[in-house]
């Protein structure tokens, strides 16, 4: 029974995994540009940035790396995105690596 309810679960990620890669990709770009801009450009720390989190992305984890003055955005097992602030630009993401 319980390896029936196993390959239920794993044959349903497997059919939404493009809406559940794209909802990840998303989450972490969108979090780790309003995140570095919090941090960097507002003056905030990271950790009450952290309070301004849209609901529904309570699984984004934040990492901040001071001396290049970035913020890296996590979606378990899915996605990841950094986005740096830049002196006359503010926060830009890197390019994503596929």
């Amino acid at each position: 029974m319980l390896a029936l309810i196993a390959l239920a679960l794993g044959g349903a990620v497997w059919a939404f995994r493009a809406p559940i890669t794209g909802y990840g990709t998303t989450a972490s770009a969108y979090s780790a540009r309003v995140a570095c801009s919090c941090r960097y450009v507002a003056g905030r720390s990271l950790e009450d940035c952290g309070k301004d989190k849209l609901a529904g992305m309570e699984a984004v984890t934040l990492v901040e790396d001071v001396e290049a003055k970035s913020v890296t955005a996590r979606f378990p097992l899915v996605a990841e995105a950094t986005a740096t602030y830049r002196e006359g630009y503010g926060c830009v993401l890197e390019p994503w690596e596929e």
